[in-house]
């Protein structure tokens, strides 16, 4: 789904796959598992880290969760904190269809699924729905998530199946296309069901990355997939066929996504050559400080087909 720069080319052959997670790419295995740095880490020192950085009293449905599970699941920022602010301006009520697409790890599906009694059909392309599967079952909640393989734009359920659609920062890689909302994603949900997503985002649109972006936006082409939520509020709405409800920024997301880094980092779950790089991108979100990224969630209602 997207190709990794030719310096991370040789971990191809170690049977690693890559999704970019906004400021990094994080790698996982397909065929074997990897080493866990974190474990040469004393407690004390988790213990510490995760006070401070894992606990943000903005996400109280997280807090009874094992951070260390969710670090151990990781595919990029913390999708517990993702979904949960997405939460707070969806109506999620139990017993819903749900479909989770790019849901990673399932992490988020699972999060639904305790959190509000969903039934999630939790669809990935780059995790085997049987490793999903597993993880569903340690959780216990196989009674609620379904795991999927699928691609984006080759989704296996009928036109107006779920009652609500979500997407937790996977949406921008496929989602900018003007077609995809129209002949994809919308016609998934039932007319008058929501559908949400969380992305990560520029503030305000911009022609020329500020001077402390710079050299990111020319090192990673995809980060001009990061739009603004006045964007993507446009970018519903021009369709016509949903009524959107809600586009802004999760309040201090850029500082959650700087704790979740940073603490991902001092822990060890960042492998190399990530982990090399990733302090550069820390020190320019500190510097950014929200000033021009952060995360946007969008909130859209299906509109009823019109009679003929």
């Amino acid at each position: 789904m997207i190709a990794p720069d030719d310096a991370l080319g040789h971990l191809i052959s170690r049977r690693l796959r890559f999704r970019f997670a906004g400021s990094h790419l994080v790698p996982y295995v397909v065929g074997g598992q990897m080493v866990q740095r974190h474990q040469d880490h004393d407690r004390r020192t988790r213990e510490r880290v995760i006070a401070e950085k894992l606990k943000p009293a903005e996400f109280p449905r997280s807090l009874s969760y094992d951070p260390e599970w969710a670090l151990e699941n990781l595919m990029g920022p913390n999708v517990l904190w993702l979904a949960e602010s997405l939460s707070q301006v969806m109506e999620l009520k139990p017993g819903m269809r749900v479909l989770d697409l790019g849901c990673g790890k399932a992490v988020s599906s699972i999060f639904l699924a305790k959190e509000f009694g969903v039934r999630v059909w939790a669809t990935d392309l780059w995790i085997e729905a049987g490793e999903n599967w597993r993880r569903v079952c340690e959780s216990g909640v196989e009674e609620l998530v379904f795991p999927i393989h699928a691609e984006a734009h080759a989704l296996p359920f009928a036109g107006g199946f779920f009652d609500a659609i979500v997407s937790l920062d996977a949406y921008h890689y496929f989602g900018t296309d003007d077609l995809y909302l129209g002949r994809h994603f919308a016609p998934l949900v039932r007319p008058g069901g929501q559908i949400g997503i969380v992305v990560p985002s520029v503030v305000h649109e911009f022609d020329d990355p500020p001077a402390h972006l710079e050299r990111f936006w020319a090192r990673e082409w995809e980060l001009w997939s990061f739009r603004s939520p006045d964007w993507w509020r446009g970018h519903w709405a021009k369709t016509g066929l949903v009524q959107v409800e809600v586009a802004d920024l999760i309040p201090e997301g850029w500082r959650h996504w700087v704790n979740w880094d940073e603490a991902s980092l001092e822990l060890g779950f960042v492998p190399e050559p990530f982990a090399a790089r990733l302090p550069e991108w820390i020190e320019m979100m500190r510097k950014d400080a929200g000033r021009n990224l952060g995360f946007t969630r969008v909130v859209a209602r299906r509109k009823a087909e019109p009679e003929s």
